[in-house]
């Protein structure tokens, strides 16, 4: 039974590169795997552990990575990891499943960042049509 709010880290990244990342799924969690195979990509909530203290969990603005206009925005406006809960999302494309481990492309999560979920990529629901971005991002 788990209490209400209560996190239970379901894997660990194991290792983390530009081209290819390793997810290690504890064994309790294996059988949640079943089926993923046949998607392309998924969807992974991450602890960004890195970024869990008290200093970092209190940045409320920041100004965006990249972002040469030095206009500061909301956390809840940007993907800063520097936020209240430190959860990073992030699509990626499924290579591989073996027993309980992913190879994916495009996590941007570091080695030893705790997994809180995976979900599969569907297109249907997951790409908006017709999504807009403020105008300090394009610059």
């Amino acid at each position: 039974m788990y209490g209400k709010g209560e996190l239970k880290f379901i894997g660990v990244v194991e290792s983390a590169g530009e081209n290819e990342a390793k997810v290690h799924i504890f064994p309790e969690f294996c059988d949640a795997l079943k089926g993923i195979d046949g998607f392309s990509h998924m969807i992974i909530l991450y602890w960004i552990h890195l970024r869990d203290n008290e200093k970092e969990r209190s940045v409320l603005q920041v100004i965006p990575r990249g972002r040469a206009n030095g206009v500061k925005v909301g956390v809840f406006a940007c993907r800063s990891p520097s936020r209240p809960n430190p959860i990073g999302l992030c699509v990626v494309k499924l290579m591989k499943v073996e027993d309980c481990r992913l190879t994916v492309k495009g996590l941007d999560a570091f080695e030893g960042s705790p997994i809180i979920d995976v979900k599969p990529y569907i297109q249907r629901r997951d790409a908006v049509p017709n999504a807009y971005t403020p105008e300090w991002l394009s610059h």
